[in-house]
């Protein structure tokens, strides 16, 4: 349903006096759960724009819910928990891969991209989640990852099969660096040529997971490139034929009613044609560095961000954009990974007007600074304001694979309080908000202890540097129950023990907890036209203690947010162009004081304070 400015305007407001009372966040009649938001109560342009205020849910389904017994997460999982979302607020969920794959890589390294794997479901149980999440509004969207296959992939296995195969220029092969220039034809491969004779590797690039980033064959006496894991051979982005058969994948999922892709490892699809070796990055004392799997680190330069990416996804954008219309109305939205060194290079990951890529790239620069600092934060938000030509920012904090917001950004003692500051920063800024399963309810990293109990390779090969990616991947925390309420099976990943007093059961009455924190600033997210449209503009900024800035909007009120990064008490001074001065509590920290004008705004440690300027 379409509404008006003025019927929108109308909803806000009776809306914030049912949902927020006085307009406080406090315990003072808030004695159950947040209501959902209904269809049509949102300030939105069209069908078209969803996404350019949405909130977008991260799933990594192998751990929301368990509907079989098996102990792991599965696609009819989701589907029984869509009320949560949809009661949460959230627009969309991105699923990591559930395509069929050896699980190497937990799904990244795929056999098959038109099914569903068994562990997950089966098309039919995609079918049902997708229309079961229409109904209450949420679109789905889903991983595409385009750089590499399984080597268990027909294409690879093809591939390998023999140096004139169809399909053997869809990977990226090469001989040895110093290989015997005569070595055996295809032919005479029987007769056994010494394993000694394959050279070195071609240089010196390196996988993400550790050690060469060249793997030789023995059968076909090359070797081939794999950024990632062994079993994730990487294709070749110069083969047209490559560029077509995404095309029909991605045409597959478009036609079975996915909203859009999130893109993996998007900026590593093409390599230096010319194998140069990569820099060696040095320390201080100009030895080089060294990683968690005894390897340099090297600078990425050949192997990550090349130019190639962009006409590549000008054309995927292209074909995308063919299926914006019919049986699924609205946008299909691209998002990016991009983690990106400066927002000059984010910029162009949006393409031009006359060559668009992504409507959404991740911006990292934000969520990835992993320390409370003031000066940065308004620095890297001030730039993803001014610095991606009017385009919707992509904030995101957290995923599956970085340690959760507890141990990058917590003291082990406000870690609630610390998250409520990120989670503000996060969704009372202007665009596109995406988030971590979990994040809502305060899950904390639980990493292995033991090498035998680690599941993630990345971990097995850099233990006990590296411990891998387990900690952030464990079970959702549904209620009290055994195992959390995830299965009742063996869970794949043991439940934390911080699941007795960190869960959804818990939280979803208690007006206090962190959830109902992020149901309030979702709702305020979606209702105030400042917060759902209005430009950011940061203020006190000599400040290095609290982070404040004010979102305009046209015609509407002006709104204010302040977050304390520190663990001390802090009273702030605003000055806002055109107000009186005096501002109305939308949502604060529980406890926090209640303001009566900018002149004085005092914060609680790690306190939040938003309000609607008089």
């Amino acid at each position: 349903m379409h509404w008006t400015k003025r019927i929108a305007k109308t909803l806000e407001s009776c809306l914030l006096v049912l949902s927020l009372g006085a307009g406080a966040y406090s315990a003072i009649g808030q004695t159950g759960p947040v209501t959902a938001l209904q269809p049509g109560s949102t300030i939105s342009a069209s069908k078209q724009d969803w996404w350019k205020n949405a909130v977008i849910y991260e799933i990594y389904p192998r751990s929301f819910q368990d509907s079989n017994g098996d102990g792991i997460g599965d696609l009819n999982g989701i589907t029984q928990r869509l009320d949560y979302l949809k009661d949460l607020g959230v627009d969309a969920i991105w699923l990591t891969p559930c395509y069929p794959s050896p699980q190497v890589d937990f799904g990244y390294d795929i056999s098959d991209y038109k099914n569903i794997d068994p562990q997950y479901g089966t098309l039919a149980d995609f079918d049902r989640l997708v229309a079961e999440a229409g109904k209450r509004h949420i679109r789905i969207l889903m991983d595409m990852v385009m750089n590499h296959t399984s080597d268990k992939h027909e294409w690879f296995i093809q591939s390998r099969s023999s140096r004139d195969n169809p399909y053997r220029d869809w990977y990226v092969w090469r001989d040895g660096k110093g290989e015997m220039a005569n070595h055996p034809k295809d032919e005479d491969l029987s007769l056994g040529a010494p394993a000694t004779d394959k050279g070195a590797p071609p240089n010196n690039w390196q996988s993400e997971f550790g050690h060469s980033a060249w793997e030789w064959d023995p059968a076909t006496r090359q070797y081939y490139y794999h950024k990632f894991y062994i079993q994730q051979p990487d294709v070749n982005w110069d083969n047209p034929k490559i560029h077509e058969a995404f095309k029909d994948i991605i045409g597959f999922w478009l036609r079975r009613g996915v909203s859009g892709f999130r893109f993996d490892a998007i900026t590593t699809l093409f390599e230096d044609p010319n194998l140069a070796d990569e820099g060696v990055v040095t320390g201080k004392d100009g030895k080089p560095r060294i990683n968690a799997f005894g390897d340099p680190v090297l600078d990425n330069s050949k192997t990550d961000n090349l130019p190639g990416v962009h006409p590549v996804m000008q054309e995927m954008r292209a074909h995308v954009d063919t299926f914006s219309s019919g049986k699924f109305p609205g946008t299909r939205v691209l998002i990016g990974e991009t983690y990106m060194a400066n927002i000059a290079d984010l910029a162009k990951m949006y393409g031009s007007a006359g060559k668009p890529e992504f409507h959404l790239p991740m911006d990292t620069q934000v969520g990835m600074i992993n320390k409370l600092d003031v000066a940065t934060f308004r620095a890297r938000l001030n730039d993803v304001e001014t610095g991606i030509g009017g385009n919707i920012p992509l904030l995101v904090f957290d995923n599956h694979d970085n340690p959760r917001l507890d141990a990058r950004y917590g003291d082990g003692v406000h870690d609630i309080d610390i998250q409520r500051v990120i989670s503000t920063v996060l969704l009372a800024s202007r665009g596109t908000a995406l988030f971590y399963y979990g994040d809502e309810i305060g899950m904390k990293t639980t990493p292995p202890t033991r090498k035998e109990d680690v599941k993630d390779p990345m971990g097995v090969t850099g233990w006990p540097k590296e411990k891998g990616r387990d900690g952030e991947r464990t079970p959702m925390q549904w209620d009290v129950r055994a195992n959390a309420g995830f299965t009742k099976g063996l869970p794949w990943l043991p439940v934390p023990p911080s699941a007795s007093t960190i869960n959804v059961e818990i939280e979803k009455f208690n007006p206090n907890s962190l959830l109902a924190w992020y149901q309030r600033l979702i709702r305020l997210k979606k209702i105030n036209p400042a917060l759902a449209r209005g430009e950011n503009v940061m203020l006190d900024t000599r400040n290095t203690k609290v982070l404040s800035w004010v979102r305009q909007a046209p015609g509407a009120s002006a709104v204010v947010v302040l977050v304390n990064f520190t663990a001390e008490p802090q009273t702030v001074r605003l000055s806002v162009s055109g107000s009186g001065g005096k501002t109305r509590t939308l949502l604060k920290t529980p406890g926090g004081a209640e303001p009566v004008s900018l002149d004085q705004i005092v914060l609680g440690p790690f306190g939040v304070y938003i309000g609607e300027v008089q």
